[in-house]
């Protein structure tokens, strides 16, 4: 893990969303291969800053700025940022009925590749790498053949979110509540693949002290009506 350099700076962000400001005057630095910690009560803000710094168009950036990796973001649409190494583990997933989680994830991994090396996707390396991740997160074979999100519990979508974070393995993840709705396993499974990934620096949502404690935050800040509390 590089240190010392930051994966992400947010300066004077200022959000608001049909015309309601959701956050104000945002300072924030996540340093490349931290483990962050976003805190705050509900309606604080935190999934919000998450979908922003995604690149949710629904959000309108009213002033300030997203650097990620030293480059000026502000203005890159969401598919951009997602082939630089942002990736959003959202709480609520769409289903997209049709779409088979082995094609999303050959789409996916495919549009990583040819952006990063400008070569195709090798099929025998990525069928191998998916054997491995598949094995290491316990995911039944015959998943890969089903709609995705369609007909899986809430825990087994947070196993299907593994699968999709370490098959792309971001540069940069923001895991919104990964813990909620999953299993004393599964939540165990998620902080063990967080320390796991050392090359990723992660920003997590979490209300659930145990889950805090096994993925062992590197920083904390706190959100409270759409500002940073000041500790």
């Amino acid at each position: 893990t590089i240190t010392g350099l930051n994966m992400l700076e947010i300066k004077n962000l200022s959000v608001s969303l049909d015309g309601k400001k959701l956050l104000t005057d945002i300072n924030l630095t996540v340093a490349a291969g931290a483990r962050h910690l976003l805190a705050g009560h509900n309606g604080s803000g935190k999934s919000t800053l998450a979908a922003v710094i995604a690149g949710n168009p629904l959000y309108s950036v009213d002033c300030g700025q997203i650097i990620f990796d030293g480059r000026d973001i502000t203005q890159e649409n969401t598919t951009t940022r997602a082939l630089l190494g942002i990736f959003l583990g959202a709480q609520n997933v769409p289903e997209i009925p049709g779409l088979t989680v082995l094609s999303f994830l050959k789409h996916a991994c495919a549009a990583h590749a040819h952006f990063q090396t400008g070569r195709d996707l090798s099929m025998g390396d990525f069928l191998k790498n998916l054997e491995m991740v598949r094995t290491e997160l316990n995911i039944p074979k015959e998943w890969l053949n089903r709609s995705v999100n369609v007909g899986f519990s809430g825990g087994e979508r947070k196993r299907l979110m593994l699968l999709r974070l370490k098959m792309i393995a971001p540069r940069f993840a923001i895991l919104d509540e990964p813990d909620s709705g999953a299993d004393a396993e599964t939540q165990h499974l998620i902080a063990t693949t967080i320390h796991n990934m050392p090359e990723t620096t992660f920003m997590f949502i979490s209300h659930q002290p145990d889950f805090t404690k096994m993925v062992q935050p590197s920083d904390i800040t706190t959100l409270s009506g759409g500002h940073i509390m000041i500790e």
